[in-house]
């Protein structure tokens, strides 16, 4: 066990975003005072030496890295070089950063993306690195599993505790709905319920529709980088989800049907699916005694609320 306490220093990077605020309400409910965040105007996580610095002077006992560059299909097709390199080089200072000033733990969120495109399903840990990445995410697979490794290899090498958690497709709570850089599920939301807002006849929806995702409330992951924060996990890595998923047809569906719009949903076959099935193993997660709580439809009823709630704010 790594012993963490309520008055234990704290650093979550990227507290803003949907998992960093997350987890910081998490830590907050738990009665840890001792939280540490910077805006990217304090701190930015691109500059190595702003980064030491600041690790330097702050001394943690845990860092939670749930900073990076995220985006949709079309953006990781559009700026695969950025996604590439910022999140490598944020992730490479934080990781080196922690190494250097002796963090106690560091826990690394990754992504289902780092398996390869025609991975077996549902996806084994063991599953990493067999075969070829799906070209539309490559970029951002790429930093995540090198992130993943560097992380290992900086506790084979100098003892520093860290843990790294590959969850599912995650939305929820301060979600992105910005068309440019949401993903999948919060753009369906924000397509279906303005196409009723504006009595839309129908909605254009990317790909197929045949494409299977699975997808976890954004809290379900705080839960788990909270449980697993004084765990010394003896493996490498660890799937985090549901081990189920659904099509992006069925998704649609639920969702319209959830909001109310009776109109039709088109889907584009000119635009790309990204990879047909990903759908986690999360036998160890299992084994290990975490289990999500927020199924689907509670979490799409949850979003759903949310983001009206955005649109009444204008």
């Amino acid at each position: 066990m790594i012993k963490l306490d309520k008055n234990s220093k704290i650093y979550v990077a990227g507290h803003r975003g949907m998992v960093g605020s997350s987890v910081l309400r998490k830590l907050e409910h738990e009665g840890f005072n001792n939280i540490i965040t910077k805006t990217r105007k304090d701190l930015d996580l691109l500059n190595t030496s702003a980064v030491e610095n600041f690790f330097r002077k702050e001394s943690f006992d845990a860092v939670i890295i749930a900073a990076a560059k995220v985006g949709g299909i079309q953006a990781n097709i559009d700026s695969p070089a950025d996604f590439l390199y910022e999140n490598l080089a944020l992730q490479n200072n934080i990781l080196h950063s922690s190494y250097l000033t002796k963090v106690k733990r560091v826990c690394f969120l990754g992504s289902s993306c780092i398996y390869p495109r025609e991975c077996r399903q549902p996806m084994k840990e063991s599953y990493l690195m067999d075969g070829k990445l799906e070209p539309t995410n490559e970029g951002y697979a790429l930093a995540k599993i090198s992130g993943m490794k560097l992380a290992e290899f900086i506790t084979e090498q100098y003892g520093i505790s860290t843990y790294s958690l590959m969850p599912c497709n995650l939305y929820g709570t301060n979600d992105n709905y910005d068309p440019n850089k949401s993903h999948v599920l919060a753009a369906l939301i924000k397509k279906i319920y303005d196409a009723k807002d504006k009595k839309s006849s129908k909605v254009a929806i990317w790909g197929t529709g045949n494409a299977r995702r699975e997808f976890m409330h954004v809290d379900d992951i705080a839960d788990a980088i909270f449980y697993f924060l004084n765990y010394k996990i003896e493996s490498t890595f660890i799937n985090i989800g549901w081990g189920e998923d659904v099509s992006i047809r069925e998704l649609s569906i639920l969702i319209a049907n959830e909001i109310g719009y009776k109109g039709q949903l088109e889907f584009d076959l000119s635009k790309p699916d990204g990879m047909m099935k990903k759908c986690l193993d999360v036998t160890k997660m299992k084994e290990l005694g975490f289990f999500p709580k927020i199924d689907l439809m509670t979490g799409i009823r949850k979003s759903i609320l949310e983001y009206s709630n955005i649109k009444i704010k204008g």
